[in-house]
């Protein structure tokens, strides 16, 4: 099942690893425009994929984890002197991805690199429609979210586990 038709969603890919290989532009695009298409007819936002350094530097700044992770999400807020300009509108924020970590943790987890790397785009859009998973109510809502989207990229469900 493909996204609406009138669906605009907006793209700004950043490369910023040196790792290899990297999903292509036109797979982040689709599988952002998937996560967000059912909440958004339109959506601008940037996905920066980096090496560990800068996803370490920034989870330390902004979440006091010394230490890589996979996915962190910005999302954008309007400053009062530009509310209501049409083009501000769109902006939902940022994923900074860290290639090295989605290819690692594809590997511990038994998942193709490209499966692993879609979740984590899914996962991050939704954290910028104010999704979480802090609480266990919440947690849930927004796994069924992530299963959903996948599933209609048929890529199976990330969080069943095989012995």
């Amino acid at each position: 099942m493909q996204p609406k038709a009138q669906t605009m969603i907006d793209v700004d890919i950043q490369l910023a690893s040196e790792h290899s290989p990297l999903p292509s532009n036109e797979q982040l695009t689709l599988w952002a425009t998937h996560a967000l298409s059912p909440f958004k007819a339109e959506a601008a936002l940037s996905i920066r994929l980096v090496d560990n350094d800068e996803s370490q530097q920034l989870n330390f700044e902004y979440r006091g984890k010394d230490k890589p992770t996979n996915v962190l999400s910005f999302p954008f807020e309007v400053p009062p002197e530009l509310a209501g300009v049409d083009e501000i509108g769109h902006l939902i924020g940022d994923l900074v991805i860290s290639v090295p970590v989605v290819a690692q943790e594809a590997i511990e987890q038994h998942k193709t690199f490209e499966d692993h790397f879609a979740h984590m785009v899914v996962h991050g859009c939704l954290h910028l429609l104010g999704y979480d998973h802090i609480k266990d109510e919440d947690a849930e809502i927004m796994e069924d979210l992530e299963r959903q989207t996948l599933a209609k990229l048929d890529i199976a469900d990330p969080y069943f586990i095989t012995d």
